[in-house]
């Protein structure tokens, strides 16, 4: 066992399970993700914790997919959700199930309750049962068809499975409690009648069992010694728990609830999520601004800084608002020893610099990662005509503005300093271009002179440039919780400065062979990562995030 990780109330009754030997020495989790969507950051949380668990206790971890409703199941999303699990550095080995796989026993199961007088086929309607429920101050009354007799309840049941009624014309119930004070214990429905193709089963089956039916059966039988929950799923327990208390024979697993990941500026809904997908606010489920494992990704977050945040906010029984700005810390700290240097001018400015051999290019070495020795240098060709970027360059600067100003002087990252002289503009007054000159004897490095200068600003060469879109992402939201104001829809607050294109953007020829997803630091100006709508001629670059964290002076000014 690995006691390397953080303890926290789930792994202290795991310890004392392990000492006891109360599952035989056994940890056996697993991860039950519903394929109706891609999964998002919270979910991430739940699997470096159950695959993290399983893996320090020398355990095994399921993946299981809870494919029960198949009218919101879709095989993209299957997918989606091994390619995030295998991608943040897990693996179920030969451990892939599906509820589908255990529709049968759960059937017999059904019909095991029914026999024992516990279950009864209910012909009400969805609204019948709704109002018949009651509500959390009021007590729900029985339906008219409770007391079924149980050859009756049998032969209507078996009925359902063989299509002969309509969707919704009749449902499966557990006979528990009208008066219980847990909602979840007021005859809860068990099947429902639903005429429609599931993506594994095809259509072998035309009723399928609701998710409190399914969800303590699939860990029971696959023997899960450790069922870990959200919190939502706490009231829920009692009646995993008299499911399978009134079972003949069947394993019992242990269910423990822990807080769900929230997360500010961002929504975690499945249900927004989706909307927000299909009424085009976002480019699909993968985009940047999106909090998806796969939209994380392609904005250029590490497996390891996800999971470096996951242990940091650690496992609680509280729900909380964990803030962005702690995963954006992980994710610099990860990428600050990882990212390869470049220098990119996004807002190009030209400058000439005038006293220069026209021919001459120089191939300078530049650091390409100073955290990290191993990734060695590169050579940066330099010559008359480079880029600057517009904002390094003003004619009226303020006080401790160190950058290039008329007469003023700056060096050059790995290059020179120079000296502006001229300022040239077009006929509407819009700086196009400086002219410089330079001081041979300061090159960097080269030790000729100890010239000082305040300012050192990036640069591109003009002639070995290559063209690149940078897309600039910020936060999808406005608001740290942006469903928080029940009289507004949460779409309101979306920002809509959260994607900003720069379509000409300029950056060193060393990136003309890149990946996609390959990340660099685009010095002094934020971390990037190669979008997968590169092409041989043009690379896209998104930004992950900037060097530091702009978000935290916004609140503190309240803007």
């Amino acid at each position: 066992m690995n006691n390397e990780k953080p303890s926290n109330f789930i792994r202290d009754i795991i310890d004392e399970d392990v000492k006891t030997n109360k599952w035989g020495g056994r940890v056996h989790t697993r991860f039950p993700p519903e394929p109706n969507g891609y999964l998002h950051i919270g979910h991430a949380k739940s699997i470096c914790l159950n695959f993290g668990i399983a893996k320090d206790y020398n355990g095994k971890c399921n993946l299981r997919f809870d494919d029960t409703n198949p009218t919101k199941e879709e095989q993209e999303y299957i997918d989606s959700i091994k390619e995030d699990v295998k991608w943040l550095g897990f693996d179920w080995e030969d451990r892939e199930y599906y509820a589908s796989d255990y529709f049968e026993q759960m059937y017999q199961w059904a019909l095991e309750l029914i026999n024992k007088g516990l279950a009864y086929v209910d012909d009400s309607t969805a609204d019948e049962i709704r109002k018949d429920r009651g509500t959390l101050t009021e007590p729900g009354s029985e339906s008219p068809y409770r007391n079924r007799g149980v050859e009756e309840n049998i032969d209507l049941f078996k009925r359902m499975r063989n299509g002969e009624f309509r969707d919704g014309e009749k449902v499966l119930r557990a006979k528990i409690d009208m008066k219980s004070p847990n909602m979840n214990m007021r005859d809860p429905i068990m099947y429902r009648i639903l005429h429609a193709t599931h993506p594994r089963s095809g259509d072998n089956w035309c009723i399928y069992p609701t998710y409190d039916w399914a969800h303590g059966l699939e860990d029971s039988i696959e023997k899960i010694t450790h069922s870990l929950c959200t919190l939502e799923f706490e009231n829920h327990r009692p009646l995993y728990d008299w499911f399978i208390d009134n079972l003949d024979n069947v394993y019992h697993p242990q269910q423990i609830e822990f807080a769900r990941l929230n997360l500010n500026y961002t929504v975690m809904s499945k249900r927004k999520l989706l909307e927000l997908v299909k009424e085009g606010f976002v480019n699909g489920w993968d985009d940047p601004r999106m909090p998806t494992i796969s939209g994380l990704r392609r904005r250029g977050y590490t497996p390891e800084s996800i999971r470096t945040f996951a242990d940091m906010i650690g496992v609680a029984k509280r729900d909380a608002v964990t803030d962005a700005s702690l995963l954006e810390y992980c994710l610099r700290d990860d990428l600050n020893k990882r990212a390869n240097r470049v220098m990119a001018v996004l807002n190009p400015l030209k400058l000439t610099i005038t006293n220069y051999p026209d021919p001459l290019v120089e191939e300078l070495d530049a650091i390409n990662n100073p955290e990290d020795p191993e990734a060695g240098s590169r050579k940066v060709p330099f010559c008359k005509e480079i880029y600057i970027e517009n904002t390094d360059f003003m004619e009226d600067p303020p006080k401790k503005f160190f950058r290039l100003v008329p007469g003023g002087e700056v060096r050059l990252r790995y290059a020179y300093i120079i000296k502006c002289e001229e300022v040239i503009k077009d006929h509407s007054g819009n700086i196009v271009e400086l002219k410089c000159t330079y001081d041979p004897d300061t090159k960097s490095g080269s030790g000729k002179s100890d010239k000082k200068v305040k300012g050192t600003i990036h640069w591109v060469s003009a002639r070995h440039a290559v063209d690149t879109e940078v897309r600039l992402y910020d936060r999808l939201f406005l608001v740290p919780d942006p469903g928080a104001d029940k009289t507004k829809d949460y779409k309101e607050f979306i920002n809509k400065d959260s994607l900003k294109i720069i379509p000409n953007a300029k950056i060193e020829p060393c990136v003309k062979n890149v990946n996609v997803l390959d990340s660099f630091q685009f010095e002094r100006t934020g971390y990037f990562c190669v979008d997968k709508d590169s092409t041989t001629d043009k690379p896209v670059f998104n930004r992950t995030c900037t060097l530091r964290d702009t978000w935290a002076k916004i609140e503190k000014s309240g803007n």
